[in-house]
């Protein structure tokens, strides 16, 4: 195979976050997660859009997904949490992160999210993910270690009690190149 083929051909089968690219987000799954002394409830959303822009050695991306989209199979739950949220002044999460071009030399990532929800913005340093990239395709992984507090919402109470503060999230996201 002549050298310059298998060169151009490598380059489309191995990503790289590096190159002057763009990336679409093709799926994603959110999942927050709500801890009370009398139950454990999951929300979940699929509805997330995003775009990632590389150029000279650095990539944006940006993430976007509704707060009414995420459903913990429960309606009147979930209109709570609009509520407790402030979901209707505030509807759309963002969530914003620069990564180096190396990131895609390793399957793991530390990654400086800003977001954007109920009002607040708040910065997280250093937050693994995970990375695997096949083809034109990168798959991303990982859980945001979030609180109520970060983002001052007071802690929704059930029989006077509290859920916890923690609301980890979890991120399954699928991007591809364009």
């Amino acid at each position: 195979m002549n050298r310059k083929i298998l060169i151009a051909f490598l380059s489309l089968a191995i990503p790289t976050f590096g190159a002057d690219s763009q990336w679409v987000l093709q799926q994603s799954t959110l999942t927050y997660h709500v801890s009370h002394p009398l139950h454990q409830t999951d929300g979940l959303s699929h509805a997330a859009k995003g775009k990632g822009v590389c150029h000279a050695g650095q990539c944006e991306f940006l993430i976007a997904v509704p707060v009414k989209s995420f459903d913990s199979g429960d309606s009147n739950r979930d209109l709570h949490m609009l509520q407790v949220t402030r979901g209707a002044e505030f509807p759309i999460v963002t969530v914003r992160t620069r990564l180096p071009e190396s990131a895609a030399a390793s399957a793991t990532i530390n990654a400086d999210l800003e977001i954007q929800f109920a009002g607040q913005t708040v910065q997280y340093k250093q937050v693994p993910l995970q990375l695997e990239t096949q083809g034109g395709e990168a798959h991303i992984t990982g859980t945001i270690p979030a609180t109520l507090a970060d983002f001052k919402i007071d802690p929704p109470s059930l029989l006077t009690m509290p859920v916890k503060n923690e609301i980890p999230v979890r991120v399954d996201m699928t991007w591809h190149l364009q």
